[in-house]
């Protein structure tokens, strides 16, 4: 039935409402009847979804029109006429004023016509544009993404004035109808990203998404049990305008208030606003320390269970690094206890009221720390390289990156606990060439390392001045590959 056309009988569209939508048996439906210009007029919005002001100013326009105009044949169109907002769109399908109206959306249904007028009349709850937790930067915008998805697209565009710039919205779950928009800047995207990602989009089948972007990353990109993120999630409006004017694709998912950006390699992980907020100078000198800490989360602790197995690797200079006592528990086991001990530290950091969660750290650190190597179940060298390699772990910018590097320095742990240099040397091997071998929507995950482009790579490890980077990454192949003109 949802199939058909809009009936011209407003009564049984109130029918078909009520079989369809739950009218009169959910309380948040709305309908409300009147006679405009001798037509039956039915409106129909959800409660809590719809601006309630927007509805009352637009229905007593219309009521007014019964004493002020006299009655005709084009009633519609005096109706349509007269409903003063800046979106009244015509639909023809019942499953189109079902669709809208379920969005927050309000139809009107008019005795004669069998189109309903659909007004934008959305107000979702929901909180206003703010910092994100996990993307602060000292200097720079407040502003980050929020689970609106038309006040996300507005941060974007407010930061691109261009009129290619587009988002084009599509609804995705047979139940859920969750809104999703796909931004890119026609002229630079390449057509061909932009194809692959609609693509994908259409052919996920499934009844809802609740879950939202994660659910949609999962059906684009095949993760499966791949623990390294395919794809990066921004919550910052200018780190998502940056990669639009790069020639990215992006995905407005909405009541989500992270931004899916496409494609993205292991080097996208990496970076972070605060690197381009200071000097060149400041912002290189920040992302090798940053570097530094993300190779110490992941090598740090399998390197030292190694020498603390194979003392004879270290010149004499360097034996202090070593355990200087030892335990009845094996070196290995403690440094998956306190690493996995970390690990639920950070689980009931998020599960902890935020006034409680420093003090629940204090006592975490202080004491239980303290009290387990006093007792014997530490040697004090664990306690201090897990500690570093979890402050690794915390400085690396993506939060899935960094669970991803702790789940394989935890195989390179046992791999160095049963077969030593060898198991180190091939351990560390088996995860270049598994990350070499993974591809983000046809990207090679570890450009422009693998394959190697030297221009890339310097850009990688130093922040060039913006006055200098002339071109685009080739990586997304951009349609226009220049940033900024010539230099004559």
């Amino acid at each position: 039935m949802i199939d058909q056309r809009v009936p011209k009988d407003p009564e049984k569209m109130d029918r078909i409402m009520k079989e369809e939508m739950g009218l009169g048996k959910s309380f948040d439906t709305g309908a409300r009847k009147f006679t405009i210009l001798g037509k039956q007029v039915h409106i129909y919005y959800i409660n809590g979804l719809a601006d309630s002001d927007a509805i009352i100013k637009l229905l007593t326009v219309l009521t007014r029109l019964e004493g002020k105009e006299k009655r005709s044949l084009h009633a519609a169109e005096t109706i349509e006429n007269h409903l003063a907002h800046e979106s009244v769109q015509p639909v023809e399908k019942i499953e189109d004023v079902i669709v809208q109206v379920m969005s927050g959306l309000m139809a009107v249904v008019i005795e004669g016509s069998d189109k309903a007028l659909i007004v934008d009349v959305r107000s979702y709850p929901g909180r206003q544009p703010e910092e994100p937790d996990t993307e602060k930067v000292v200097r720079g915008s407040r502003d980050g993404y929020v689970e609106n998805i038309i006040v996300n697209t507005a941060l974007t565009r407010r930061r691109i004035r261009d009129g290619r710039l587009r988002f084009e919205i599509t609804k995705v779950g047979k139940r859920s109808k969750t809104d999703i928009a796909i931004g890119y800047i026609e002229g630079v995207a390449d057509p061909h990203l932009v194809e692959i990602v609609k693509k994908e989009l259409d052919s996920i089948n499934i009844d809802g998404i609740p879950m939202t972007d994660k659910t949609i990353e999962e059906f684009i990109v095949k993760q499966g049990y791949n623990p390294y993120p395919i794809v990066r999630y921004t919550e910052r409006a200018d780190i998502g305008a940056v990669h639009l004017l790069e020639g990215h694709v992006l995905l407005f998912v909405d009541t989500s208030p992270s931004v899916i950006i496409l494609p993205a390699t292991f080097f996208h992980h990496m970076q972070h606003a605060e690197e381009y907020r200071q000097s060149p100078a400041v912002g290189t000198f920040v992302r090798w320390v940053r570097f530094i800490g993300v190779m110490l989360s992941l090598f740090l602790l399998p390197f030292w269970l190694l020498v603390s197995k194979e003392p004879e690797l270290l010149p004499k200079a360097m034996e202090f690094i070593g355990p200087n006592k030892e335990t009845n528990i094996p070196l290995v086991l403690q440094l998956f206890i306190a690493d996995i001990g970390i690990e639920f530290l950070r689980i009931a950091a998020i599960h902890t009221p935020t006034p409680l969660s420093t003090a629940m750290g204090l006592i975490a650190a202080v004491l239980i720390g303290q009290i387990a190597i006093d007792v014997g179940l530490f040697v004090p060298e664990v306690i201090l390289y897990v500690a570093i390699a979890g402050i690794g772990t915390f400085a690396t910018p993506s939060y899935e990156v960094s669970i991803a590097n702790k789940l394989f320095r935890m195989f390179l742990l046992a791999i160095v606990a049963l077969f030593k240099v060898p198991g180190f040397m091939i351990g560390s091997t088996l995860i270049i060439i598994y990350l070499a071998r993974m591809r983000a929507l046809n990207t090679p995950y570890l450009w422009p390392l693998l394959p190697f482009d030297p221009k890339a790579f310097s850009q990688v490890f130093i922040r060039r001045a913006i006055p200098g980077s002339r071109l685009r990454p080739s990586i997304v192949h951009p349609e226009d590959p220049y940033r900024q003109p010539s230099e004559k």
